[in-house]
């Protein structure tokens, strides 16, 4: 059954009781957790441990790069994911690090970003950024851990390339239709037909796109923005991994008032979805 859970950043939470508590009064004890801090800040130490003993599940965790500059998207274009050869050797060391994490604590699926992956196949960064992700992919499969690459940063067709060239079963997609959007990188419904086969988890996340081109798109309550989310939903109610729904994990990243815009999501998910648990 396909599950309903919150991303642990959008909360902005102190430590892992902080987040305990903030899920379970919003009624969804589930999280993606951001895996970073469990490694590297004190107050997350044992966070994985907090959170199952106070009921909340961990149903993934999130690997987030060094040196990633959200700025603009020409920045995030230079440092997102795996396409620094400055930091590459720290984020071998982060991968290694969270996949240990994650095996330790038995979590089955971490999310991150490739970072915009050369459409060419002759691109030498393409090919430089492929091999990398082999190497990700490979430390946390022979962990027994899947990966799942976080659309948004290169077109579906892009990534659908990309994934058949790695040749890594253990690497999916999170799908993020408010990505898309937000990177101009063309109509979720499209992309969702495209990524289909690999799809591993969905980020329910909303957005209206710009209209500066090269300027990023705005991030806004989910159900006020561009995503068509009856039809969205309908697309990601039909896709089975091993015979279990796709679960869905609310993402909020601006706005002042994100406890209220993660209720509204749930509601509206609860709504189109009644399966969902």
């Amino acid at each position: 059954m396909a599950k309903l859970g919150i991303c642990s950043w959008s909360l902005r939470p102190l430590d892992a009781m902080d987040l305990a508590q903030r899920v379970i009064s919003l009624g969804i004890p589930r999280v993606q957790l951001a895996l970073i801090p469990c490694i590297d800040q004190p107050a997350w130490r044992g966070a994985i441990d907090i959170l199952r003993g106070e009921g909340v599940e961990v149903i993934s965790g999130m690997l987030s790069m060094a040196g990633e500059d959200y700025s603009t998207l020409e920045s995030i274009a230079q440092t997102g994911g795996v396409r620094s050869d400055l930091k590459w050797g720290e984020n071998l060391d982060r991968a290694f690090r969270v996949a240990d994490l994650a095996e330790q604590t038995g979590i089955h699926l971490v999310t991150m970003h490739g970072g915009f992956l050369p459409h060419a196949s002759d691109n030498p960064i393409r090919s430089t950024m492929l091999d990398r992700l082999r190497t990700i992919a490979d430390i946390f499969g022979q962990r027994g851990i899947g990966i799942a690459l976080e659309t948004g940063q290169e077109s579906a067709t892009t990534l659908s390339q990309a994934l058949h060239e790695l040749d890594r079963p253990s690497v999916g997609v999170n799908f993020d239709p408010a990505n898309m959007i937000l990177y101009a990188m063309g109509d979720p419904l499209d992309a969702i037909e495209t990524l289909a086969p690999w799809l591993r988890q969905v980020h329910i996340k909303d957005a209206i796109a710009t209209k500066n081109p090269g300027t990023w798109g705005s991030e806004v309550p989910v159900g006020t923005g561009s995503v068509p989310w009856p039809a969205f939903l309908a697309s990601i109610s039909r896709i089975r991994i091993g015979g279990e729904g796709l679960h869905l994990i609310i993402e909020r990243e601006s706005g002042a008032c994100r406890d209220e815009d993660i209720v509204r999501a749930r509601d509206l998910v609860r709504t189109l979805v009644p399966t969902i648990h």
